[in-house]
């Protein structure tokens, strides 16, 4: 038997430890982040993969119905194999300037799409892009092993402004956002939207 002391203290912490669990368990928080590991195969040899996820409740600014949508497709958020922070959700002004719109990669059953919710019709999602997961990936310096490499970003008229130094002529500057599509330390393309269709945007020649 434990002394009433020692009894005492251990009662307390066990109800702590239940407390901290349904009060995560309540505000829909996953501690731990969901990962799915593998080898693919490259140049005749087995190189092992890991892709890194979130679950959407990690993003909680997402609106209720974006976030209910994505909940509903069984999405899980990827991260890059460099993330610090959760990424690969953005809030920006991708359909007209001041719209309040949300772009996700969204990853179900091993294949990710690049989907836009525009805050005008945010029931109506957007597919732009989709791709296996495992056509995303390259080499994690120093591991010898492959992981995530597809990021997104806002991407404000001056910042395009400024990447379309060297066009000639030089294109007038945007009036709302573009869409930053990008693989870590690799080409971005600019994405955007405009007269209800989709266009990537002219950059100059590396």
């Amino acid at each position: 038997m434990f002394p009433n002391g020692r009894r005492s203290r251990l009662l307390v912490f066990s109800l702590v430890v239940l407390t901290l669990a349904v009060a995560s368990a309540a505000f829909g928080q996953d501690p731990s982040p969901l990962i799915t590991t593998g080898h693919i195969e490259q140049d005749g040899h087995s190189v092992p993969y890991q892709v890194r996820h979130l679950p959407v409740s990690s993003f909680p600014n997402l609106p209720l119905d974006v976030a209910g949508q994505l909940t509903d497709r069984g999405c899980l958020i990827p991260q890059t194999f460099e993330a610090r922070r959760p990424e690969n959700v953005i809030h920006a002004s991708l359909q007209r300037q001041g719209s309040s719109d949300w772009a996700v990669l969204c990853s179900t059953q091993g294949t990710v799409s690049l989907m836009v919710f525009f805050g005008s019709a945010p029931g109506q999602p957007l597919t732009l892009v989709t791709a296996p997961e495992t056509q995303r990936l390259q080499p994690r310096f120093g591991t010898g092993a492959l992981g995530f490499n597809w990021g997104i970003d806002p991407a404000t008229p001056d910042a395009i402004r400024q990447a379309q130094i060297g066009l000639s002529p030089r294109p007038a500057r945007l009036d709302h956002d573009a869409l930053a599509d990008s693989a870590v330390d690799k080409k971005t393309i600019y994405r955007f939207y405009a007269q209800g269709a989709w266009s990537i945007l002219d950059m100059p020649s590396e």
